[in-house]
């Protein structure tokens, strides 16, 4: 059987995986020129956002966090949903992306962002990027590029636009979440050994990730394409 070793680590126990922090060194380093660079350059940014974002990358890479992603899916997919959800926007707002010039109708980034998403969801890949360092960092680095560029382009477009953008992609996710919740066979390799000693098989492993996508995370499109539809019509109204 193949052996498992994705870059947070190997899965711990339930007994001692908050001892499992990544002290990486090419990770730490990484972190400490972010850090460094959000110094230099704090007239240039949005210093909140950008700090929140360096935050949100320790946690989720350094933590113990990251390792228990090792043994449960479900940890997995709440890692990759922080990633398009939270860090992208953070990134978007520190670094001001949302006033660039970027390439690339709405339209394409949602595709593109929702076509990254399902590729790195696709069992042979996602057991890729649990096997090889660079595909781990491929994945993660795709997934917050392509949703940062795309939640850039929603806070340009008209409302109509980003609140068809929004729930375009909310029915892609919500989409991956069912199909893994209703599936009948676990369908990641990487996990097949890791979640039992946690009091579930592989299969209701899947099943729960799937919920926390189709639900929770649904949600959080939906509830953002609401905002602007309401931000919208209450600029319509007359004073």
């Amino acid at each position: 059987m193949h052996h498992w070793t994705p870059y947070c680590g190997e899965a711990p126990l339930p007994g001692e995986w908050a001892t499992h922090w990544n002290f990486a060194p090419e990770l730490l380093i990484g972190l400490l020129l972010l850090s460094v660079a959000t110094y230099l350059y704090r007239q240039r940014l949005r210093i909140i956002p950008a700090t929140s974002a360096i935050a949100l990358i320790a946690f989720i890479f350094v933590s113990p966090f990251c390792a228990l992603g090792s043994a449960l899916f479900t940890v997995r997919i709440v890692h990759d949903i922080l990633l398009a959800v939270l860090l992208a926007p953070l990134l978007v707002a520190a670094l001001r992306l949302d006033q660039m010039n970027i390439p690339g109708s709405l339209t394409i980034w949602t595709i593109v962002h929702a076509i990254t998403f399902w590729l790195w969801h696709a069992p042979a890949l996602y057991a890729l990027a649990m096997s090889s360092d660079l595909a781990f960092w491929a994945m993660q680095v795709s997934i917050t590029a392509t949703a940062a560029i795309w939640w850039a382009r929603i806070i340009r477009a008209p409302a109509p636009g980003a609140t068809t953008a929004l729930l375009a992609t909310m029915v892609a996710v919500g989409a991956l979440g069912a199909l893994l919740t209703f599936s009948g066979t676990a369908l990641y390799a990487p996990h097949w050994m890791t979640t039992q000693i946690w009091g579930m098989t592989p299969l209701e492993d899947q099943q729960i990730a799937g919920i926390i996508m189709w639900a929770p995370a649904s949600l959080i499109y939906l509830l953002a394409a609401m905002a602007i539809l309401y931000r919208s019509l209450d600029q319509r109204q007359p004073a």
